[in-house]
């Protein structure tokens, strides 16, 4: 049985990280979150101890360790903009990491995040969980089976409404999340270049507070992509069943079913961190690099390579 320490427990990822240390047999004995609205904690690890003083927090890990009571992992599910100091921060302590994403916001953090690992011997393992999803794996078979030079033509639609809260939180800075494409995108970048192979251009078509939409070409796949977080950006018939969440991914025209199976993806994803065979800093290049450069690039609209979305009105 491994020991488990947890950093931002009060976020909206943090309960699956919970369940998986659970289900994966394993102990949670302290969490930290500067919020206190935190008792999701009983549903899991009641007996676990709780801080909302990063010094604390750091001085109760300190303490273990001199007792030989080590944090094998320590799992972050903070802010995006702070996942690199807390990796840093596992890894002196002398545990493994399991950082949500996206990983990092720049690609140059990785390259010291890889220093780090060398420096202490101890590992950044990644929740990259689309990678483990039976579709995505299946198709990626596929593509890689069929061997052909042929691109396949992919749109890429993800709308999730979100209320005025989340441009009043760190989610709508962008120097904290990284902006939409990077929060609400960053794994499906990592899904396409997972099935796709290799980037090889990157424009970026709209781009405001709420949406984002652009181009992206891999070795083998042309695509549009379109992310938004504003319900007006919704397809009638969604609104009209007063859904608000919209996910399309089309391939030559066919509809990508992965609609479920996606409950126990951290559990898996945590069986094989466990198992030495968890997604580690390397993996994470290509889709922290592209999230990047869209947040650094103009926008600019093209002739004949935008959304869909975008060229009925954003």
């Amino acid at each position: 049985m491994k020991n488990f320490a947890l950093m931002g427990a009060a976020g909206y990822i943090a309960p699956r990280h919970m369940k998986a240390i659970k289900d994966t047999g394993n102990e949670l004995v302290a969490c930290l979150d500067p919020n206190d609205s935190v008792g999701i904690i009983d549903s899991y690890y009641p007996n676990a101890h709780f801080f909302t003083e990063y010094e604390r927090f750091d001085r109760h890990l300190d303490k273990r360790a001199r007792n030989n009571d080590t944090i094998d992992y320590v799992s972050i599910c903070s802010p995006n903009y702070l996942h690199d100091s807390h990796v840093r921060f596992a890894l002196r302590s002398g545990s493994n990491a399991i950082c949500e994403k996206p990983l990092v916001l720049n690609p140059w953090n990785i390259e010291g995040l890889v220093d780090m690992e060398k420096a202490t011997g101890q590992k950044v393992n990644t929740i990259l969980q689309l990678r483990l999803h039976p579709s995505i794996i299946a198709l990626r078979k596929k593509i890689l089976a069929a061997q052909s030079d042929n691109k396949y033509e992919v749109d890429l639609t993800y709308i999730t409404s979100r209320g005025h809260w989340y441009q009043a939180s760190w989610k709508g800075d962008v120097n904290k999340s990284g902006g939409i494409a990077t929060n609400i995108g960053v794994h499906f970048f990592d899904m396409l270049h997972f099935l796709f192979g290799d980037l090889q251009d990157n424009q970026l078509h709209f781009s405001d507070a709420t949406t984002a939409s652009g181009y992206l070409e891999y070795q083998h796949a042309r695509v549009r992509w379109f992310l938004s977080i504003d319900e007006k950006s919704l397809p009638a018939q969604v609104r009209l069943k007063n859904q608000r969440t919209f996910r399309s991914i089309t391939i030559d025209g066919e509809e990508l079913e992965f609609s479920g199976g996606f409950t126990d993806l951290h559990t898996m994803s945590y069986q094989h961190i466990l198992a030495g065979n968890g997604f580690g800093l390397e993996d994470n290049y290509v889709a922290i690099k592209t999230v990047s450069d869209i947040r650094n690039m103009p926008a600019k609209r093209s002739m004949s390579l935008n959304h869909p979305f975008v060229a009925q009105g954003q």
